[in-house]
């Protein structure tokens, strides 16, 4: 039994949204502000309770549009599904049946009735009508841990009666072990009596007891071990850390260890039908490493004999995360501006071995992808370089307009495209790439076409490709052949071309400079810059180098004229609307 959909309405800055979860792991991903912590609350006002209040809501968390001031109660859907014998019997009243017939569990919650000192009247029924409420047993049944951002997992270790050290221990005990545990603390006390220091301090404290009250008022005293039986004893466990107190060490291994605890008493607890571990900014407290080996062991938990299954949530707004979470595990929520949607890349349709790569690509800068507004794909580092300065050159800072700048390092736009668009990630998206053109004839070949600006091109197959990937989100912008060329059609883009040559390789500089100057168009200097730096063997600029010494000199200030095709590109990804072109 798995919890497989939570509906969410009217819920802070949640209008409607549906989160889809698998059994295991969920790691539920997205900007800051964008309603992380919304569905966590909203997870917590079924599954808390056991070990903690439910989360109390009030007036102000009812979601609000521009246009009104609230809309409507607050309502938590939760749908169970992989439903065994035993848990149709404990959850008998909740049952409802999908459309081939398997059973599910139906929990619904809904805060309305503002009282008196403005918190929200919940109410809990099961199935589908209103009148079924959910019963105490059920209750028990659902089983949640919470554990807060920016927690003190050493407070949750220290030694009490409560604590999840206590209850593990003692879960993971029977009669008979309580029993040898007695009987040894008993002889331990016995014989600990026996010595001096121990004797005296019982003696001094008895003797001044016994003549400050007298023999009518005066009590037994005993020193010993104030553990001396297992109830006790469990509430004074404490764990050493490399012999140091726990209180000593790390936050971020503190809360692994924490972890470890709780998972340990979830899985071997019987007292629950479904069990779950709620986890908000793992990366808190880890570094990456840390996050990577929490991460990958959470992923591969599996439940071993005498275990029972557990459902992890997971938030966070770290790019690690995302970019060593299985993609199945990822949930994202995005904010497009005027509403915040789901999205689950597990649902994505990818062609043969393109989601393979994108896992591969999926390093911790292009997993910035699920958590942009607005994305700018480009080929290389040349581009990378380059377009951030041209956009400021366009009157446009990416950074304030919300822009995450991402390469694919060569033409694997195949790999990231399918997670934008009208059924995906509904966010503004340009894809800059070079044209490449083709000799339509057949009789030609990309690299000896040099196109004037304004000719009609035929760009090459995989260009064309990308093309048919457009919708109102999604733009591919090109070029008449290469970024390098299609900035050298500029007479000032020219000089400054030069300049950055010169700065590299002062002697090819020079030689192309004359050359360049020999030319007498734009396409025929372009071309002769182009093919004097890139085409010939023996010169061997390298487009990175060149890219990142040009925009520095155009971040310097030297004039620039900004390509038509990149500055629409800029356009779109920068556009004010985000649900609209």
């Amino acid at each position: 039994m798995y919890l497989a959909q939570l509906n969410i309405s009217n819920f802070r800055k949640l209008k409607h949204a549906e989160l889809e979860f698998q059994p295991g792991l969920n790691v539920l991903v997205g900007a800051n502000n964008v309603g992380k912590t919304a569905v966590v609350d909203a997870l917590r006002a079924l599954l808390a309770g056991h070990d903690e209040p439910y989360p109390r809501l009030d007036a102000e968390d009812v979601h609000r549009s521009p246009a009104v001031s609230a809309v409507g109660p607050i309502t938590f859907q939760y749908i169970f599904r992989d439903l065994d014998e035993d848990d149709e019997a404990d959850f008998l009243q909740a049952l409802a049946f999908d459309a081939s017939g398997k059973s599910e569990v139906h929990i619904t919650v809904r805060y309305s009735e503002v009282d008196k000192i403005g918190r929200l009247r919940a109410k809990r029924w099961c199935g589908n009508h209103e009148d079924v409420g959910l019963s105490s047993d059920m209750m028990e049944n659902l089983r949640g841990v919470y554990l807060p951002p920016l927690r003190d997992a050493s407070q949750g270790l220290k030694p009490n009666r409560g604590s999840q050290l206590a209850r593990l221990f003692q879960l993971l005990s029977d009669d008979t072990g309580r029993e040898e545990i007695n009987e040894a603390l008993k002889k331990l006390d016995d014989e600990l009596k026996k010595h001096d220091p121990i004797k005296n301090t019982h003696t001094a404290i008895k003797g001044r007891h016994d003549k400050m009250l007298g023999p009518q008022l005066s009590q037994l005293l005993e020193l010993g071990l104030s553990g001396s039986d297992f109830q006790r004893l469990a509430s004074r466990l404490s764990l050493m850390v490399d012999a140091f107190e726990i209180e000593q060490n790390g936050l971020g291994f503190n809360n692994l260890i924490y972890m470890a605890v709780v998972l340990s008493e979830l899985t071997k607890s019987t007292e629950a039908s479904y069990r779950s571990l709620i986890v908000e900014e793992p990366e808190a407290h880890l570094h990456p490493q840390l996050q990577a080996v929490l991460l990958g062991y959470l992923e591969t938990l599996k439940v071993t004999e005498g275990e029972k299954p557990i459902q992890l949530f997971v938030t966070s707004h770290s790019p690690n995360f995302a970019s060593i979470a299985n993609i199945d595990s990822l949930a994202c929520l995005v904010d497009t501006g005027s509403s915040v949607e789901t999205f689950f890349p597990r649902n994505i349709v990818f062609d043969k071995g393109k989601r393979e790569k994108l896992e591969r690509y999926l390093d911790v800068t292009r997993a910035e992808i699920f958590f942009a507004r607005r994305v700018i794909f480009v080929e290389g580092a040349a581009e990378l370089m380059l377009v951030s300065v041209l956009a400021a050159k366009a009157g446009y800072n990416l950074r304030e307009h919300g822009v995450s700048l991402i390469s694919v390092e060569g033409l694997n736009f195949d790999s990231f495209l399918p997670l934008f668009g009208e059924n995906a990630l509904k966010i503004p998206v340009s894809l800059i790439t070079d044209a490449d053109p083709i000799d339509a004839s057949g009789n030609g070949d990309a690299p000896a076409l040099y196109p004037e600006l304004g000719d009609l091109i035929t760009v090459s197959d995989n260009t064309a490709k990308m093309k048919k990937r457009e919708d109102k989100f999604v733009k591919v912008f090109h070029g008449v052949k290469t970024l390098e060329y299609d900035l050298a059609l500029y007479d000032v883009n020219r000089l400054a071309m030069i300049k950055a040559l010169k700065e590299l390789h002062p002697k090819i500089g020079e030689t192309l400079e004359s050359t360049v100057n020999a030319g007498q168009t734009d396409a025929e200097k372009a071309r002769l810059l182009f093919s004097g730096m890139f085409e010939r063997a023996q010169n061997n600029v390298q487009k990175g180098r060149f890219g990142q010494a040009l925009a520095q000199i155009f971040a310097d200030g030297t004039e620039c004229a900004v390509p038509v095709y990149i500055s629409d590109a800029i356009k779109h990804a920068c556009r004010k609307e985000l649900t609209t072109p």
